[in-house]
């Protein structure tokens, strides 16, 4: 069995994101990885290469920034990356550039790449996801984060990245996927609030309404993104994956939040309820069909 995996990233310095923790994360998986390095304003390349790994080849690509349809150009971006993994791989871990896998879900993705192998209804692995945010001490726990994502495909090239890259589609249609018991952390709302809002405005860039979204952005060098607008928050009990030790060790900001506090209307209320006393979430749009 042969796994490669296939990330992307631009402006990774300027943004702050984990991109090389994203990476090491997954190099263990991996006998290969593929990297898509952007046209950058900084030493993204610096930076990748500062990894060191023999796993690692890098390619280059020239962003088309007028794909703002959407987020269309990250999906663009990503089926570049996976474009370049060699035909004799048999699965294809994919890591976005904020996002980090913890080495203790090794094991059950093993376990699942293995046992799905030469199962060929099965085209991915669905996992699981914690979205921190502001602090790493914090996760949501809302229905406004999607709960669960196809990181693991065949290498079939006729599976595509869709939309904004959050998920992939093959000729159009839903993958067929498995769950496995891993969970993806998620890292892209954990940063100091100056360098979120400065990410914030480079990303709705991306979209094509961007130019009437920025006019509600603060400009200023001294613009903080503000964390405290959130509906619903919960401690995080657990550990970081070994790649992001030394980022939480070295976080340079504070906040703190009343967990008890929720900001919801009555029907989010009665779902959010629902969801923690059953762990069902009802009516969850799925990018994906398990079988």
């Amino acid at each position: 069995m042969k796994v490669v995996g296939f990330t992307f990233i631009r402006n990774a310095v300027k943004y702050d994101y984990p991109i090389v923790e994203a990476i090491r994360s997954i190099l263990p998986l991996c006998d290969e990885v593929i990297i898509l390095v952007g046209n950058s304003e900084d030493e993204t390349e610096k930076l990748i290469n500062s990894i060191q790994s023999p796993k690692i080849k890098i390619y280059y690509s020239q962003w088309d920034d007028s794909l703002r349809e959407g987020g269309s150009v990250l999906a663009a971006e990503t089926n570049k990356s996976f474009d370049h993994v060699p035909s004799d791989a048999d699965w294809c871990v994919y890591i976005q550039g904020d996002e980090v896998i913890h080495e203790k879900y090794y094991p059950a993705i093993r376990e699942g790449m293995e046992k799905y192998l030469n199962d060929f209804r099965v085209e991915g692995l669905l996992f699981k996801y914690l979205h921190f945010y502001a602090s790493y001490d914090f996760v949501g726990d809302s229905r406004k984060w999607y709960d669960h994502e196809i990181r693991i495909i065949r290498n079939d090239k006729s599976i595509r990245s869709y939309k904004d890259a959050q998920g992939f589609r093959k000729k159009g249609r839903k993958l067929q996927v498995k769950p496995i018991d891993a969970y993806i952390y998620h890292y892209g709302w954990v940063k100091h609030p100056a360098q979120q809002m400065q990410k914030i405005n480079n990303f709705v860039t991306l979209w094509a309404n961007a130019d009437e979204t920025l006019k509600t952005i603060p400009k200023t060098a001294e613009a903080h993104f503000d964390y405290g607008d959130i509906d619903s928050l919960k401690r995080f009990e657990g550990t970081h994956p070994q790649a992001m030790q030394d980022r939480v060790k070295h976080k340079n900001w504070d906040f703190d939040f009343d967990i008890t506090k929720k900001k919801f209307s009555l029907s989010e209320r009665v779902l959010y309820w629902i969801e923690k006393t059953t762990g069902k979430r009802l009516f969850n749009y799925q990018n994906y069909k398990i079988i």
